[in-house]
């Protein structure tokens, strides 16, 4: 999911050779579909994470999409400034930023990433489960993170603050992942309401197309099949981490 967007498509090709007029004409080999990779990051919090991804992008010529939780642009100082729908104020299911540096260091990697043709998305704020949101709740929540992200340096107290940002918070923001990959009827009337030309919360059976929807261009996660018994799973890190450890660090089971 590039910067400036662009629907996926499978490319054909085939591939022949020039002979003589008495030859044989070569016999066409079959058509493969073109894989595509679809690659992002969820949350987009640890600055290794930013660094290591930018520089392998680098090396390989891929780009990736970073749907980036609007916590991670507010410190324990500053976390008041964010009230999900139906929470107090400073309450988020994944913490937020460090510190104001901290802040400070993830903005810088923002900017870089963009800069470098890597898309900057969407995953809400304070990772809460929408699915039983209303269509403004969504609205709301996506305000919260247009704000946020636009007065993220003044709101921190971070100067200078870089020409031209709040023009790149207003209008580069173009995709969505809900977080939980918790969708419904309201979050798909709110999405093309506030703007967002995609959304990647879909789950499906193995890999597919995007299909427009309602004004939405919809990618899907696909299942996978994984690990001796060919069971699958969704295809994100996740959700392997879970299945193979519960979700808990092993550290003695690093090399197995």
């Amino acid at each position: 999911m590039p910067r400036s967007f662009r629907v996926l498509a499978f490319s054909l090709a085939w591939l022949g050779s020039v002979g003589t007029a008495l030859a044989d004409p070569p016999k066409p080999m079959a058509a493969k579909p073109k894989q595509i990779v679809l690659i992002s990051f969820d949350s987009a919090r640890e600055i290794s994470q930013w660094e290591r991804s930018r520089a392998l992008a680098k090396r390989t010529g891929a780009h990736f999409t970073y749907f980036l939780s609007c916590v991670f642009l507010l410190s324990p100082k500053t976390r008041a400034e964010y009230v999900a729908p139906g929470k107090g104020a400073g309450k988020s299911n994944i913490g937020f930023a460090a510190s104001e540096q901290d802040v400070a260091d993830r903005l810088q990697q923002i900017r870089l990433a963009a800069a470098e043709g890597h898309d900057i998305g969407s995953h809400a704020c304070g990772h809460f489960d929408g699915r039983g949101w209303s269509k403004a709740n969504w609205l709301a929540e996506f305000s919260a993170f247009g704000r946020v992200l636009e007065n993220a340096y003044a709101i921190n107290g971070i100067s200078p603050e870089p020409s031209g940002w709040r023009e790149f918070a207003r209008h580069a923001v173009i995709g969505f992942r809900a977080p939980y990959l918790s969708t419904g009827k309201a979050l798909y009337e709110a999405l093309p309401e506030a703007g967002f030309q995609y959304d990647a919360s879909g789950v499906s059976n193995g890999p597919a197309l995007p299909r427009a929807k309602n004004g939405t261009t919809r990618f899907a996660l696909p299942q996978i099949p994984e690990g001796p018994k060919s069971k699958r799973v969704v295809a994100m890190d996740y959700n392997l981490y879970v299945r193979h450890s519960g979700g808990l660090e092993k550290p003695s089971m690093a090399g197995v």
